[in-house]
């Protein structure tokens, strides 16, 4: 069970009611949607009261048709996003469908102001058309890559990232790597505890690293390796500062080491080292926001063998030293 007493002090000390705008248009894509709603619409009473408030604006008068036959009503328009924190673009009707000016003049004037502004699936070309992106690394779906190239030149286009965040403005892949970018927003604003218990009811993993492959060779894994697998991950998570190996770890499976490689990359898009990496480093977080241990401590406890590798790998991943993170991240004592 999720320790409710950490998470609740994390969450006192959150930015307080913290207002997620999410955009409702003709043509709505439902599941980009409703990732949003899921994600920071629905209500998380075992969190708290700092949770998100949410609303959802309206692109275009009247009725919504959105996909699948749904109609939606909402109760307000463009002039939400002046009071929003995040806005969330869903996928847009068409990536050869014009924005209109309204909507790309509100959200330039949200960005300008500082709300932080994310996409999910094609609705970067919403951000694009916008001008938000103009210098500024993002991502889309695959199918849509070429396009959001040709159309914005101006926007470094990330063939095969599930997420990229540029600070205000943060852009995702597919539908799934939308979930990926909001619980990695959670994750910026409550902490890793809420992120992971947020993830825990949607039934997903914590954490996929933004750089992971969009494009997975077999996504779905057999079953009775997708419950060794799914042993192992909890393992591994128990037993972080311990030295591991590629044999080890298939051994720990059941599986020749080749079969394990091979089907740990075929489930998580990823080699075993990258997990471990991006696994530790996420708990040194945690020890360097929630413990006042010494670096050389959180070194060890998130199993990296010095505090020079810590810092290194931080620094490299992160773009911070783990000391900036902490100063800027740390829960203050009651």
């Amino acid at each position: 069970m999720p320790d409710n007493t950490r998470i609740m002090t994390t969450l006192r000390h959150s930015p307080a009611r913290h207002r997620v705008v999410a955009l409702a248009y003709d043509g709505l894509c439902t599941f980009e949607f409703g990732v949003a709603v899921e994600i920071f619409g629905l209500p998380r009473p075992e969190l708290g009261d700092n949770w998100y408030t949410f609303a959802v604006a309206a692109v275009d008068e009247g009725e919504l048709r959105a996909t699948g036959g749904i109609r939606i009503m909402t109760e307000g328009g463009l002039e939400l996003l002046a009071q929003a924190d995040t806005i969330v673009v869903p996928g847009w009707r068409g990536a050869n469908t014009t924005v209109p000016p309204a909507l790309c003049a509100a959200l330039h004037d949200a960005w300008q102001r500082g709300c932080r502004i994310i996409s999910i699936c094609s609705g970067v070309f919403v951000l694009a058309a916008a001008g938000l992106l103009n210098g500024r690394k993002a991502t889309t779906h695959w199918r849509y890559t070429t396009m959001l190239r040709e159309a914005y030149p101006a926007v470094v286009v990330l063939e095969d990232a599930l997420y990229y965040d540029e600070g205000n403005v943060m852009t995702s892949a597919g539908s799934a790597a939308g979930i990926d970018l909001c619980l990695h927003v959670v994750r910026e604003d409550f902490g890793i505890e809420v992120a992971n218990n947020v993830a825990r009811r949607l039934v997903v993993q914590p954490h996929r690293d933004g750089s992971q492959t969009q494009q997975l060779s077999r996504p779905v894994a057999r079953t009775r390796e997708s419950q060794r697998l799914g042993q192992l991950f909890d393992f591994l998570h128990l037993h972080l500062a311990e030295h591991h190996t590629v044999a080890s770890l298939a051994q720990q499976t059941g599986m020749s080491p080749r079969t394990f490689l091979r089907r740990f990359e075929e489930s998580t898009g990823t080699t075993p080292a990258r997990w471990l990496l991006q696994a530790r480093l996420r708990r040194a977080e945690e020890l360097l926001i929630h413990s006042p241990m010494r670096i050389e401590l959180i070194a060890a406890q998130s199993g990296f063998a010095t505090a020079a590798s810590l810092r290194h790998h931080f620094q490299q991943q992160r773009g911070v030293s783990p000391a900036a993170y902490r100063k800027k991240h740390s829960v203050p004592a009651k």
